[in-house]
């Protein structure tokens, strides 16, 4: 009864007009000490008495907390709720979409008013637990009944050192779920898309050691255009299955073969059923396919196939079936360094198309992004390393290897808890292979998802991809081609 009639006292008043012997309530120390008599009490009181006076003062303490804090920032919240209406949660982009590159490190990341979400349960991610606020007198949103605030649309952004970066020559066109392959001073581009509904068939080289872009040909007409498996031995590029067409069009079993110094295609025995964004290496002698998602885009594959190859040929006339990857799903980094075969992050789920959609337009299912390490030993069996500091997919071809390290640049991690939202990855990651332990090297220009990475002269370079809409909403918006160079010192 003395909550309720507290609380009758004290609603909808701001602080300034509360009543005179409620204003000491307000401090921090009155709040902490109410919580903790409370708290110490409770056991003792509570099951020998069944009485719930120990629990007044958690009560009172809870909700003026929550009075507190549901007062600030509800007229720019609402503004958010509606522009997200008449907007939407903008997934993909046209290469004509304006936004401005930010030059200024100082500039590209969150505002202290950055725009906050209530939590309606304790959410785990990044490898850690954040914690609701306390229920109270925060109101909802009586269309979708979607609590109103706490938790910042930046909350996964990590704390990283600033890194200076040097805007580049912008690649010939953008590119989002491209390949890229790096041999010697040469960046192989290729593919990808240039909206939801256009897709590359070409390859572009970025050449290093002159800062260019040139040497534009042409990819077979039967060759995937987005989602591909790739690796290479320095010369031949072996590219594997991927999506055929714009959309969430199917997936195609074609593989292919290109001689980079003659710049001619061969085919090659085909993957044994299709599959988009496969994890794929070569390992001692053969070329490595593995996880991915099904026919269907959305369910995780577990099959590992394998087959001997040898100067842009197999030696094999069919796929050798091995050991299935303990997670599957796409997107994710596939690194081979020091003899051992690294699978790192990815995520179970992807967009599918709509049922009965004539141009298979993409729908969104439920997404679970990870950040899941594995490592193929010597006796082929894999063993569980120490996972990502936050989960990150949509890193296939975003990692390079510098001195015993494995670089991972951007990405995208879960979604916001609160409003569904794809969250894009902003952060640059190290996995030190000796000592086995991650940390963030370096802040981004903006966040950004499907880079395509190379390093060079000590440079490290990421050029296409999928950029945010601003420092202060990490979801995707405008696809990029722009290109950007940083020195990193390891």
């Amino acid at each position: 009864m003395a909550i309720r009639n507290f609380y009758n006292q004290v609603k909808g008043l701001k602080v300034k007009e509360l009543p005179a012997h409620v204003k000491p309530m307000l401090s921090i120390d009155f709040l902490k000490n109410s919580v903790k008599r409370g708290l110490d009490n409770y056991h003792a009181k509570y099951i020998q008495t069944s009485s719930i006076d120990p629990l007044y003062h958690v009560c009172f303490g809870g909700m003026i907390f929550s009075y507190l804090v549901a007062l600030p920032e509800e007229r720019r919240h609402l503004e958010h709720q509606q522009h997200a209406k008449e907007h939407g949660d903008l997934l993909w982009a046209s290469s004509s979409s304006s936004s401005s590159a930010y030059q200024s490190i100082a500039s590209n990341w969150p505002r202290q008013n950055s725009q906050t979400f209530i939590v309606p349960n304790v959410v785990h991610t990044n490898n850690r637990t954040v914690s609701p606020q306390i229920k109270g007198t925060g109101k909802q949103d009586k269309k979708d009944g979607v609590p109103e605030r706490v938790l910042s649309a930046t909350f996964a952004d990590l704390p990283a050192p600033q890194l200076k970066w040097e805007k580049m020559a912008t690649a010939p066109v953008p590119r989002l779920d491209g390949a890229a392959m790096q041999i010697k001073d040469l960046l192989y581009v290729f593919a990808g898309y240039g909206t939801i509904n256009y897709v590359h068939s070409h390859i572009d080289i970025y050449n290093f050691t002159d800062n260019t872009w040139g040497g534009r040909f042409d990819m077979p007409k039967e060759m995937a255009h987005s989602h591909l498996g790739m690796a290479t031995d320095g010369r031949y590029i072996y590219v594997v299955t991927g999506q055929y067409g714009p959309q969430c069009r199917g997936p195609t079993a074609r593989t292919f073969v290109l001689d980079t110094e003659t710049k001619q295609w061969r085919d090659m025995l085909p993957l044994p059923v299709p599959r988009y964004a496969p994890a794929t290496q070569l390992w001692r002698g053969r070329l490595h396919v593995m996880g991915g998602s099904k026919e269907n885009r959305h369910t995780p594959a577990l099959e590992h196939w394998s087959i001997a190859v040898k100067d842009g040929e197999a030696l094999e006339k069919e796929w050798r079936t091995e050991i299935p990857i303990p997670r599957g799903g796409p997107h994710r980094a596939c690194v081979v360094v020091n003899d051992r075969l690294y699978v790192i992050g990815g995520q179970e789920g992807d967009f599918m198309a709509k049922p009965g959609s004539p141009i298979f337009k993409c729908s969104r299912r439920n997404e679970v992004v990870y950040g899941d390490v594995y490592m193929l030993d010597d006796d082929m069996k894999w063993k569980v390393l120490p996972p990502m500091p936050k989960p990150d997919s949509h890193i296939e071809f975003a990692w390079v290897i510098v001195n015993n390290s494995i670089v991972i640049v951007g990405g995208t991690t879960d979604k916001h808890p609160v409003t569904k939202k794809m969250t894009l990855v902003g952060e640059i990651l190290k996995f030190q292979l000796d000592t086995q332990k991650w940390s963030v090297v370096g802040k981004l220009p903006y966040r950004v998802k499907t880079t395509l990475v190379g390093f060079w002269n000590g440079m490290l370079y990421f050029t296409s991809g999928q950029r945010d809409k601003g420092p202060d909403d990490p979801a995707p918006k405008k696809v990029i081609g722009e290109m950007w160079r940083t020195n990193l010192s390891l």
